[in-house]
């Protein structure tokens, strides 16, 4: 069966690096990744424990909202919802912001952050992420633009109203989504997240 390329993409065959802010040093031996804001319990994970905790391994393209995509990309990482699941989520969080250790940030509806497909990312085509590519680990979300799924993750924030992350504040759409082209903000209203079920 034909593979469906989303409107507006092209493939092309290699990834297009972009560091917004500068490419950070990471020091491996001092990494933590951590879960807070409108949680019951607040939580943080070494690179060693991400690895451990390795639950879903896919096939899906890589899409920027530039306009190329990349084809058949090998994900490994660990579903968020079940990274965040001894966390508890309190029921007033709608949104959720990811923090990089260059102080990029993105925002996500909650559904999305907490969809069947979205991952802590650890691994691409059989290797750990490249520094470039975002090592040790960045959230991927298949059907959202690649900006969202920011670079060198340190930290997951649960919150209850919207607020801009990097691109957002430039223009760019609270969601998007790219089966529905979300690429700036007024493409289709502002999104209302409605709560996912875990």
């Amino acid at each position: 069966m034909e593979v469906q390329l989303p409107h507006g993409q092209r493939y092309i065959k290699k990834f297009i690096y972009y560091a917004a802010l500068g490419v950070p040093e990471v020091d491996i031996s001092t990494y933590k990744l951590k879960i807070n804001g409108l949680v019951e319990n607040k939580l943080e994970f070494s690179y060693e424990d991400l690895l451990k905790m390795i639950d879903t391994k896919y096939t899906k393209d890589f899409h920027c909202v530039t306009g190329w995509s990349i084809k058949d990309v090998y994900w490994e990482g660990i579903k968020i919802r079940n990274i965040v699941e001894k966390s508890k989520v309190k029921e007033e969080a709608k949104w959720v912001i990811f923090y990089s250790l260059d102080s990029y940030t993105s925002t996500i509806p909650i559904e999305d952050a907490l969809s069947e497909d979205s991952i802590i990312a650890l691994r691409i085509n059989g290797k750990p992420l490249t520094i470039e590519q975002g090592f040790p680990a960045r959230p991927f979300m298949p059907h959202l633009y690649g900006w969202k799924s920011a670079k060198w993750l340190t930290e997951i924030e649960f919150i209850d109203k919207y607020v801009d992350g990097y691109w957002e504040e430039r223009g760019y759409h609270e969601r998007g989504n790219v089966w529905e082209e979300e690429r700036f903000k007024g493409h289709s209203g502002k999104h209302s997240p409605k709560r996912p079920i875990l």
